[in-house]
């Protein structure tokens, strides 16, 4: 494995932010429900950060003796934060960043990649995976489970970095209740209740409820509103049958933002002179459209039964519906141009219209036993999983200055978004909601697989984990594509001895279908009862349109059905440290992970290969636990060195070979770092995130000074809080986000054009009761 590089102020502070882990005596006690016998709020953060055991069946070994990263996000830490979203969640582990959006497309929902590759499709909940373009509450979460390295025998296809799993939270026989009330700046107002009851001595019910409407700080007119309820029934508690039925609704409401012109900002680049002297942006500026808006309806509903076949097997079965939708109109941000009379800087604006609609059906069963042969301990796991998923796209117009009209059903229609006054947009502009075409895009794929894992244990200091997973799936998609150009709608085009005119609509069909075959291997070996040094080899797949499942017939296109499936492998050796009586997890990481089968296409001979692979390699520290009953922390630094190998691209025209060799927003740092210290009624606590710079120009042997925004700067932002238990049923806690209101780009599309920037200094306000 290479030497992991990076530059002198990324590894100073690295260093740095983990000496403060031992200095730094900052956020709120964490909390837990109340126990029946007292109804409480626990004051001595007796409840750790750190935990001891994934919520997935097919992890079955306790944290510390799990041969692969795992990093589990416990509902107490994030309270302590003020985190209401999975984006701020996953701000606590290294290795992720977020993404934005190619050119002038905005991605909707929950978008980042994890250790140099795409990870949003690899989102699940309780084990089942959760697809759409939703901003995920955590409201209903007990806990994030992160699992990191390609990890197709726990999840199927994709994965090739690892998954990202939320646990829900499920009733108990414990009477508890908590409401939290917030109040913030820029408007931010947010309640979110959480009660379980017992029905009787076998029976509860649970309710979450949150309710929020905010302004996006220094935004003008971006805001979000959210409501969401979970209701969840339990029967057959504490006996060998048991039945969980609950489910959870999501209605949204927001004004989305498109981000703001690059201009004037540090990497800035124009050809223009007038445009390169420019200054910045107010960063407040909207420069979308009343007519802009997001609505998102997600549903799911889930039951799942467990029966103990005896007491050392118990057997589950999983069954869910869910169906989300995502409506938006946005504007977005492009190009950069001088008007020719007033010479006033202008912006390129592109309406965008996403209509779409994602389905899942799914039923797992999944039998875990453990039992003895001869001398060795086996804690084997078996499952077949059924799964209906599919994904429906209207297709829609898109506006911008240079694509003034289009025609459909005869018709010719507007669609021009004119160009703006960079410095004074007007979002009262009358800019036109994008036209549904019925050129839709309609993929289904359907899964059937099996899966076994085992962990042998041949002693208490020795132990072998194997997995295999078979997923045999069938993707089919139906295309429509909307016939464009001539005048007054006289273009003609042949499909399959069809004639059609502009405005009509050309019907495909594409098939695919495989079997994809994943597997892990790790070994542990326990030096002491209370450690452990380990080694672990796993591979995934992801199928042409596995995402999505749109197959394209497109050459070259990595959705093309012609092709064969991406392969990923990861390698991993570590070692895990249980410290200050199991208190406190220690844990270091190697890895190199390559992803291969990634398509290039020769421009002038039109050949496809998939020789084409990322590679990388990193480092991951981490600390979690408690340094003593009232300290608590949970800090992780990632290096990592990334690389596109084989990626050559040749010009048609002057035959010039561009090489890319690096990997867009894959930093060589990242860091966190949260900590909380508790003295009687008061809790104070803090924390900092760094990311070192993060490449968009990724060819070789290009000059930087020459090109637009190659690299996102780096940056580094502080929180604090400070709790007080009022009482022992009432808890005030005051946070403060980005305390030096750091100014830093947190995501940037992939021309440069447009950016958006992360939150500035912002404060909230909330009180918890618990009874």
């Amino acid at each position: 494995m290479k030497a992991i590089s990076s530059r002198k102020h990324a590894r100073n502070f690295a260093s740095s932010l983990m000496a403060v882990a031992g200095t730094l005596a900052l956020p709120i006690q964490a909390q837990e429900a109340p126990v029946l016998d007292e109804v409480r709020i626990n004051a001595s953060a007796d409840v750790s950060y750190k935990a001891e055991k994934s919520a997935s069946p097919k992890l079955t070994q306790a944290l510390v003796d799990t041969p692969k990263t795992v990093q589990v996000l416990k509902k107490e830490m994030l309270q302590e934060q003020g985190a209401v979203s999975l984006m701020e969640a996953l701000r606590n582990t290294p290795g992720i960043t977020m993404q934005l959006g190619e050119n002038g497309n905005t991605a909707a929902g929950d978008t980042f990649q994890m250790r140099g590759f795409s990870t949003q499709a690899s989102t699940f909940v309780d084990g089942v995976r959760d697809l759409g373009a939703v901003t995920r509450d955590i409201f209903n979460v007990e806990q994030v489970e992160v699992v990191k390295g390609a990890a197709g025998a726990d999840i199927g296809r994709g994965a090739s970095s690892g998954y990202i799993n939320l646990v829900s939270k499920l009733p108990s026989l414990d009477a508890a209740n908590q409401v939290i009330l917030t109040l913030g700046t820029d408007e931010n107002k947010r309640l979110s209740i959480d009660t379980n009851q017992a029905i009787d001595s076998q029976s509860a019910f649970r309710l979450n409820v949150v309710v929020q409407e905010a302004n996006v700080a220094e935004r003008d007119v971006v805001s979000t509103k959210n409501t969401a309820i979970a209701p969840a029934f339990a029967f057959g508690l504490e006996t060998p049958t048991r039945v969980y039925v609950y489910s959870q609704h999501i209605r949204q409401d927001n004004m989305p933002d498109g981000g703001i012109p690059t201009l004037g900002m540090e990497g800035f680049y124009n050809a223009t002179a007038a445009i390169q002297a420019g200054t910045k942006a107010n960063k407040a500026n909207f420069y979308g459209s009343k007519q802009d808006e997001e609505t998102i309806d997600a549903d799911m509903l889930t039951t799942k039964i467990e029966h103990d076949l005896g007491k050392n097997s118990v057997i589950r079965n999983t069954t869910r519906y869910g169906k989300s939708h995502i409506d938006r109109v946005l504007t977005g941000v492009n190009a950069l141009s001088l008007n020719a009379t007033t010479k006033a800087i202008e912006v390129a604006r592109t309406r965008q219209r996403l209509d779409q609609t994602n389905d899942i059906l799914a039923n797992q069963t999944t039998i875990n036993s453990a039992f003895n042969t001869a001398t060795i301990k086996h804690d084997m796991v078996f499952g077949v999983e059924l799964l209906r998923e599919s994904q429906l796209s209207l297709g829609t117009t898109t506006g911008s200055s240079s694509t003034t009209t289009v025609v459909l059903n005869g018709q010719t229609l507007p669609v021009y978004a004119p160009l703006t006054n960079v410095y004074q947009p007007n979002y009262r502009d009358n800019l036109l909601v994008p036209y549904l075409t019925g050129a839709n895009t309609d993929g289904q794929t359907t899964t059937t697989a099996m899966y076994l894992f085992d962990t042998l244990s041949f002693s208490d200091a020795l132990k072998l984990n194997v997995g295999v997973r078979a997923d045999h799936y069938e993707t089919k998609t139906k295309i429509g594509t909307l016939v464009t150009g001539g005048t007054g709608g006289n273009l003609t085009t042949t499909y399959k001895g069809t004639s059609y005119k502009a405005g009509e609509i050309v019907s495909s069909e594409l098939s695919d279908s495989d079997t994809l075959i994943s597997w892990n291997l790790g070994s542990v070996f326990k030096p002491t009862s209370n450690s452990t040094l380990y080694a672990a080899l796993a591979n995934s797949q992801t199928p042409p349109a596995g995402a999505n499942f749109a197959l394209s017939a497109t050459a070259g296109n990595q959705a093309n059905s012609e092709l064969e499936p991406q392969k990923t492998t990861t390698a991993e050796v570590g070692t895990k440290w249980e410290l200050l009586n199991k208190r406190l997890n220690v844990s270091t990481a190697i890895y190199r992970t390559e992803n291969e089968g990634q398509t290039t296409q020769d421009a002038v001979t039109g050949v496809v290969s998939q020789e084409a692979k990322t590679r990388v390699d990193g480092v991951e520290l981490a600390v979690v636990g408690q340094l003593t009953h009232f300290w608590q922390l949970s800090a992780g630094v990632g290096l990592m060195e990334s690389e596109q190998l084989n990626q050559r691209a040749r010009n048609a025209t002057s035959g010039v070979v561009t090489i890319t060799d690096g990997v867009r927003w894959s930093p060589d740092v990242t860091a966190s770092l949260w900590t909380s210290y508790t003295l009687n009624k008061l809790t104070l606590g803090g924390g900092a995130r760094y990311l070192s710079e993060q490449k968009r120009v990724v060819t070789a042997h290009t000059d930087l000074t020459t090109q637009n925004m190659p690299v996102i700067p780096a940056y580094v932002v502080m929180d604090v809080m400070a709790a007080y238990q009022v009482s022992k049923n009432a808890i005030v806690r005051l946070n403060i986000y980005n305390l030096f209101n750091e100014e830093y780009i947190s995501t940037l599309n992939n021309s440069g054009a447009r950016a958006s920037l992360g939150a500035p200094f912002s404060a909230a306000l909330s009180a918890q009761f618990s009874f």
